[in-house]
């Protein structure tokens, strides 16, 4: 299972540097429209004096794509984030985040052990990066523990599609086929976007991820399906 994790782990470190342009090319920057809408929805589902203050942790950040949508986001709406911290297992995304983002702190580690202190922050995000953990529900496990009760969950991801429609078939032909395609050229790296339609397949329907997120302490509030059910977003509060 852990050899699993380094090799994935190892994967992300190799495309890196391609990794931002192959994002934007692959998903034709819709992305940018889920995160937003993803960041708007928890911010609707916080108390007011808890918008005084937020402390926010992204998990599996890559290079801080979506802290930068936190950030941009809060200041439109009048929200304070007091401290945001991006934590990622790769030391390459890492490194790429760190130039985009010098003024945040980012650390190294694996969503399992997060070195976060119980009930410290009000949100945690983690955005096209739980597929990624091999022990999901041990990562579950450390977001409840750090999420303080009545925090907010933020999961966005790429999920399984039971029973597809036509329009979610043609859209799972350019995941399998023309995704992988494209990344490969940009990145020159076509095993890893190989494995994104791979580990699709492998992950769970929305309706088991939020049966998870109940079992470890969460309540499911918002669960959004995106273009042809490509993308999810999942609002989730601690309880």
């Amino acid at each position: 299972m852990q050899e699993k994790q380094q090799e994935i782990i190892a994967m992300f470190d190799d495309i890196a540097g391609s990794y931002d342009l192959a994002n934007r090319v692959m998903s034709c920057g819709i992305d940018i429209a889920w995160r937003k809408k993803a960041c708007e929805i928890a911010f609707e589902n916080l108390p007011q004096e808890r918008l005084k203050s937020l402390q926010i942790a992204d998990i599996a950040c890559g290079t801080g794509d979506m802290i930068s949508h936190w950030q941009k986001n809060a200041m439109r709406k009048n929200v304070c984030i007091e401290s945001i911290i991006g934590l990622d297992p790769s030391e390459g995304m890492l490194n790429v985040a760190r130039k985009k983002l010098p003024q945040i702190e980012f650390v190294q580690c694996e969503a399992t052990k997060l070195p976060l202190e119980s009930a410290s922050r009000d949100i945690i995000s983690i955005a096209y990066g739980i597929r990624n953990v091999v022990e999901r529900k041990r990562a579950l496990e450390e977001f409840a523990r750090v999420i303080r009760v009545g925090g907010i969950l933020v999961i966005l991801e790429f999920t399984k599609c039971e029973n597809p429609s036509l329009l979610e078939r043609l859209m799972g032909f350019y995941t399998k086929n023309i995704l992988p395609f494209v990344g490969g050229i940009v990145s020159k790296n076509y095993r890893a976007y190989r494995y994104l339609p791979d580990s699709i397949e492998e992950f769970l329907t929305a309706e088991k991820l939020n049966e998870e997120l109940r079992e470890v302490g969460f309540s499911p509030l918002f669960t959004k399906a995106f273009s042809a059910n490509v993308c999810t977003l999942f609002i989730a509060k601690r309880l």
